[in-house]
């Protein structure tokens, strides 16, 4: 297996690629970033076109959930979008915490920044803001967020207990998250495991069901809930790349279990009072000229 710095710039690679990719074919493979299966339907993604919200050039095929419909959104609210990609899930986000919240995705490819920023304009929003910056090393200040969500981003992080600190560190006291992930109930082949681009592809960086819960309780959440779960199936075609006939008939009997899920989670506390932000403060914070951000 690759070193940390290496699989992460692995992930950057691809997710540049994608960046310039149709959705289409985004959503014919595993989060994008495996070549398209020649199934028809969509391995990973859930349907955000009847969503309020939803902007389809922002939406390039990536989830493996719909995270901000589980996420108890209320106006006015400071959301922060892990892996914000070209920005789908900020916009449903904005649609929730309506013109006076804030919405921030943060995500390390620039390309996928630039795209963000790109539909952020065109849609002529002055109060959502993309950042540049690892999601295990977040460019945000203490107890800043009141919602987290993050759609099939964590299983990308080589150290997830490290994000799940940092989503506790961001958020204000009572704050809570929802985020959709790929984890697993069983063990993958080594085959699949040990492939730089399964790893980018959601599945290979999977990790137990249970240990994963298990780094949000050790982290200090609270009211942990599994909102939603469902099967992902790999297809045939995918799994030949990496598999011979004799591994994916015993990996298709097998017990393993590959899973979308999204969690919910608290930080313990009471929630501070929302402050009203002007537009002018906004603008001065956020969107200065020539920032990019808006």
């Amino acid at each position: 297996m690759k070193s940390e710095k290496e699989l992460k710039q692995v992930v950057r690679e691809k997710y540049s690629k994608i960046a310039q990719q149709e959705a289409a074919v985004n959503a014919a493979s595993c989060c994008g970033a495996t070549s398209p299966s020649n199934k028809i339907y969509n391995i990973m993604m859930d349907d955000y076109s009847q969503v309020e919200g939803y902007v389809a050039d922002a939406d390039l095929g990536l989830g493996c959930g719909l995270p901000t419909q589980f996420a108890q959104i209320s106006k006015g609210d400071t959301v922060i979008d892990l892996g914000s990609g070209a920005g789908n899930d900020c916009f449903v986000a904005r649609h929730e915490t309506g013109p006076e919240g804030k919405v921030i995705g943060i995500d390390f490819t620039p390309a996928m920044i630039a795209k963000a920023r790109q539909n952020a304009d065109k849609l002529g929003y002055n109060n959502v803001e993309f950042r540049e910056g690892d999601i295990d090393d977040m460019p945000v200040a203490d107890n800043t967020a009141d919602v987290i969500v993050s759609n099939c981003v964590l299983n990308l992080v080589p150290d997830k207990a490290k994000v799940i600190k940092e989503i506790y560190r961001v958020l204000k006291p009572g704050g809570h998250f929802s985020i959709s992930d790929i984890v697993l109930q069983g063990h993958l082949p080594e085959a699949l495991k040990a492939d730089a681009e399964m790893y980018a592809g959601c599945v290979a960086g999977a990790i137990q069901q249970k240990e994963y819960l298990g780094h949000i309780e050790k982290t200090g959440f609270i009211d942990i809930t599994v909102q939603k779960s469902k099967a992902i199936t790999i297809p045939d075609d995918i799994l030949s790349k990496y598999l011979s006939a004799e591994e994916m008939a015993a990996f298709n009997k097998g017990d393993t279990g590959i899973y979308s899920i999204t969690v919910f989670a608290r930080k313990p506390g009471e929630k501070p009072p929302k402050t009203k932000v002007s537009l002018a403060e906004l603008q001065q914070d956020d969107c200065a000229p020539g920032s990019g951000c808006c």
